[in-house]
């Protein structure tokens, strides 16, 4: 067998024995202590996961070498962990207490999703792996938005069938992005009931999508929220969760975009889906270490 199939299976195992062991000590644990328990879970992540910080390390290099410090790229690393950390336990914890869940978190800018809903065409909310985003589809779901998300299969397939309990059991409805095809009809009929679609854009996508200025530099970006909103006149809410200093949340809905019609088809893509990797982008310089640096945003290259 590869050396490397191992090595990923051997990692993968004990990501599931983490999770595993996570799960049973938030059963436990009092809820005063959980933030506690993730600082030094994150301290030792930071220490033992040495791929993940080198792809943290090399991912900040390329988007603050000009403006920040090796020590502040640094310090922007370990508060990752420790806000990935946090979003796991907590997560954890409060989807099996949803009336807890619905207090940890509060909206602003709800009125930009009622006046999208009011359409009655559906909302597409587009957003990023940015906090503890998640939680922004359960708290969602609990208020009572019908709401779906577009999401990759996980590589372990045992953390995502018990992702996908926790989702169902919250009244989430999980749309996978493969395949495609499936995914599209699926999307479609998501809003044609007029519903919520959370779709994250902020991720290498290797083919299918366009490259887009993303820090500086070109980034392959998925193109479904802009193809779907042309496609079905449906409205594109950029959403946030960011975190807050005692722990809580905010969920941010900003204005609807005002898609930009370009030259033709393809140009009208590009722009829109650069105005809104330009708008996450923006949420990433204000809250560095609620993104997901231990990504390879910019792995796929143009041309190739």
């Amino acid at each position: 067998m590869d050396s490397k199939k191992i090595r990923k299976g051997i990692g993968r195992f004990f990501g599931w024995i983490g999770l595993i062991f996570s799960s049973l000590i938030i059963k436990v644990i009092p809820q005063c202590c959980i933030y506690g328990f993730a600082k030094n879970l994150a301290i030792l992540g930071y220490i033992i996961a040495r791929k993940q910080r080198k792809v943290a390390l090399e991912s900040l290099t390329i988007a603050f070498k000009r403006e920040k410090s090796k020590a502040e790229i640094q310090q922007i690393a370990k508060d990752c962990f420790t806000f990935m950390a946090k979003a796991g336990l907590e997560l954890m914890f409060l989807m099996d207490r949803p009336q807890l869940l619905k207090k940890r978190a509060e909206f602003a800018g709800k009125e930009n999703l009622e006046a999208a809903l009011a359409k009655g065409k559906g909302v597409i909310l587009v957003s990023a792996h940015f906090g503890n985003f998640p939680l922004m589809l359960a708290k969602l779901s609990l208020e009572g938005y019908k709401t779906a998300g577009i999401m990759r299969y996980m590589r372990d397939e045992r953390a995502e069938k018990f992702f996908m309990a926790k989702r169902t059991q919250l009244g989430i409805k999980t749309i996978y992005s493969q395949p495609r095809k499936a995914c599209v009809e699926n999307s479609i009929r998501t809003l044609r009931k007029n519903e919520l679609l959370f779709v994250p854009i902020d991720q290498n996508f290797g083919t299918g999508g366009v490259f887009v200025d993303f820090f500086g530099r070109k980034a392959a970006t998925a193109i479904g929220p802009v193809v779907l909103a042309l496609r079905t006149q449906t409205a594109i809410l950029p959403c946030f969760i960011v975190r807050q200093k005692d722990d809580t949340h905010k969920i941010i809905f900003e204005p609807a975009l005002n898609l930009e019609k370009g030259r033709d088809y393809q140009e009208t893509v590009i722009i829109n889906i650069q105005k809104l990797t330009n708008t996450i982008e923006s949420y990433i310089r204000k809250y560095p270490a609620e993104w997901g640096w231990i990504h390879r945003r910019w792995k796929s290259k143009p041309g190739k």
